[in-house]
């Protein structure tokens, strides 16, 4: 639910721009910033150090965050020694996506069909659901299984050491002066978490450069004309469901009882009850 009360789709409802406090127009008609910076809503998936593999459902109405299933089993990430579960806060911008079906001129790879991930990395554990207005400090661009599967770098933009990371260009360069061996340590987990899966390393678009906040803006801004083309109509999204009900002119949109009632058909874990054990999935839609 939204502040209004109303059922929403975290990957189609919430602003990418996170909204200075006049604006209440979606989308945002002028967006929040911090000095000369504009900040970005993220989705947490997964607190920092958890294992569950939580992810925005795009193949299902409204889009909740679910516990990611493979082969009727709940999927955890492996503990890659020396870290425990994801190292940061992790999870989504809304209003973006990677199409798959458009080859990025930079990495010679389609996009993995899901909105872009970005890796919070703050003081604060994050929970599930949680909203976090963050500062883009650069990106790292995985290809995963032959996908392009780009990396935002953020910081919340609460965080005390948001303001120690002000370099005009080179966000990157200041975390690792106020964060050494972060970035060491994303590259040595993206590279080896699916191995005890028994998969083959992960490779990176620029031999593991990471790129710096301009770019990042960029990759962000082509994801969100991704998505609006996708929202739109324009393109086919395939198994994607499109369905919201703030998106101006989409098609897709539906009425807030339509929405009601999408919520309430679902199962009941998904409304707040405790889940059974016997249970393979649960979901929830965050606040």
């Amino acid at each position: 639910e939204n502040a209004d009360g109303k059922y929403i789709s975290p990957f189609h409802d919430i602003p990418l721009f996170a909204r200075s406090k006049e604006d209440k127009e979606i989308p945002a008609k002028r967006a929040k910033t911090t000095g000369s910076e504009v900040l970005f809503n993220m989705i947490v998936e997964v607190p920092r150090w958890s294992n569950a593999k939580m992810e925005i459902a795009t193949e299902e109405p409204l889009n909740p965050i679910k516990h990611d299933t493979k082969k009727g089993k709940l999927r955890y990430v492996a503990n890659i020694f020396p870290h425990k579960g994801y190292i940061w806060n992790y999870g989504a911008l809304p209003q973006t996506w990677e199409d798959p079906n458009h080859t990025d001129n930079l990495t010679g790879c389609c996009g993995d069909n899901d909105p872009i991930d970005v890796c919070e990395i703050g003081s604060k554990v994050r929970s599930s659901g949680e909203i976090v207005q963050v500062k883009v400090l650069g990106v790292l661009g995985l290809v995963d299984e032959g996908e392009t599967d780009w990396k935002i770098i953020a910081i919340s933009a609460d965080d005390p050491e948001a303001q120690k990371i002000h370099g005009k260009y080179f966000y990157i360069d200041d975390v690792k002066k106020h964060k050494p061996g972060y970035l060491e340590a994303t590259i040595d987990w993206f590279q080896l978490y699916k191995v005890p899966d028994g998969k083959p390393e992960n490779h990176f678009a620029f031999n593991g450069e990471f790129k710096n906040k301009d770019f990042a803006v960029e990759i962000i801004k082509s994801t969100h004309e991704h998505w609006k083309a996708l929202l739109h109509k324009k393109i086919d999204g395939g198994s994607i469901k499109c369905t919201n009900i703030l998106v101006s002119g989409s098609p897709f949109c539906c009425s807030e009882e339509d929405a009601r009632s999408i919520v309430q058909s679902a199962p009941a874990f998904m409304n707040g009850d405790p889940v059974s054990p016997e249970v393979d999935s649960w979901y929830f839609f965050p606040k």
